[in-house]
């Protein structure tokens, strides 16, 4: 395969704390040799377990972002027993945009593993990551909210995966993180994720929705650092006392398709239930009403399944086929 154009500024094996970047190629009208410089810190201290630590996966999930460049200035060499990599923008143009995807290439850095290191600049990110920072690894977190169109329950999550001792021990680390919620995820398309390329390598992958709505919170910012301080705990790279609510967190799971509610019409959408409520099947969840004209009836959307809503839309304006309502189920 293609070697890859990314190259680290630092040495990822050396002792002690570095902060650099991952310098990728990117020639345009503005830089005919520029480079994207996407930033990134090492901290490692003798022989030990690997964690890396990312945000920004989607530019505008502001929490990880927040939290991953703290830890950056406040983490030591002499409290990490092994090696902690952190890059807090992974993909680093979409986080200077503001945007969900790259405003290069469009691209969705969690829709584009495993890359392809010939490919558009978010695909290069992803090979990156599939080829060099996934393989020396041994547990990963990547830290995402809802973003401008989506509110969300904060939860950490794991996946079903076919190893279950590998998928036991990430919904223990999901727990472990300490949000609210711990979720057991059912993705529409997995096959791109980020998370699949983690898990395929056999790595013990935790990931998050810390709320949402295209901004931050003192609340989940405090989540997401607190996580992040038990995450390395959990991953035996930091010693301490974990940092957990004192109230036990909600354990839920999403088992299929009928959790996610897409809308069939073009319009102005009316929540009619809100995060955290209990919803029973056949409850009305939405209706959507038409912006041509006056006089007509709104379009009624109705649950499927019994649960609780656990994501709903963010913005008012909706068209065909956006998800408008996410539901889970409690697990006893």
């Amino acid at each position: 395969m293609q070697a890859t154009t990314i190259t680290p500024s630092i040495d990822l094996d050396l002792e002690g704390k570095q902060h650099g970047f991952l310098k990728l190629p990117y020639s345009h009208d503005d830089s005919a040799w520029g480079c994207i410089m996407i930033p990134l810190t090492v901290i490692k201290n003798g022989p030990g377990p690997t964690a890396l630590l990312s945000g920004g996966n989607h530019g505008d999930e502001y929490e990880g972002i927040t939290g991953l460049l703290k830890l950056a200035n406040s983490l030591e060499p002499e409290q990490v027993n092994g090696r902690v990599i952190i890059v807090p923008a992974m993909n680093y143009p979409a986080v200077l945009n503001g945007s969900r995807t790259s405003p290069i290439d469009s691209g969705n850095m969690n829709r584009s593993f495993p890359g392809n290191p010939g490919g558009s600049i978010t695909e290069r990110i992803a090979d990156y990551f599939q080829r060099y920072l996934i393989p020396i690894c041994d547990y990963a977190l990547d830290i995402h909210s809802g973003g401008k169109t989506l509110d969300i329950l904060p939860f950490a999550a794991a996946h079903q995966l076919t190893d279950k001792t590998q998928q036991a021990t990430c919904i223990e680390g999901a727990k472990l993180f300490g949000a609210p919620y711990t979720m057991t995820l059912f993705e529409l398309d997995a096959s791109a994720l980020y998370d699949t390329a983690v898990e395929e390598q056999g790595k013990i992958f935790v990931t998050t929705e810390l709320c949402g709505g295209g901004t931050s919170s003192v609340e989940s910012v405090a989540m997401a650092e607190r996580g992040i301080h038990n995450f390395l705990i959990f991953a035996g790279v930091t010693q301490g006392v974990y940092q957990l609510p004192d109230k036990p967190t909600t354990i839920l799971e999403m088992p299929d398709a009928s959790c996610y509610l897409q809308s069939e019409h073009q319009g102005l959408l009316e929540m009619c239930v809100s995060l955290g409520d209990n919803i029973n099947k056949g409850d009305i969840i939405a209706r959507i009403y038409s912006l041509e004209r006056t006089g007509q009836l709104a379009e009624e959307y109705f649950a499927q399944r019994d649960g609780i809503l656990a994501a709903r839309r963010h913005p008012a304006l909706i068209n065909i086929g956006d998800t408008f309502a996410v539901l889970a189920t409690v697990v006893d």
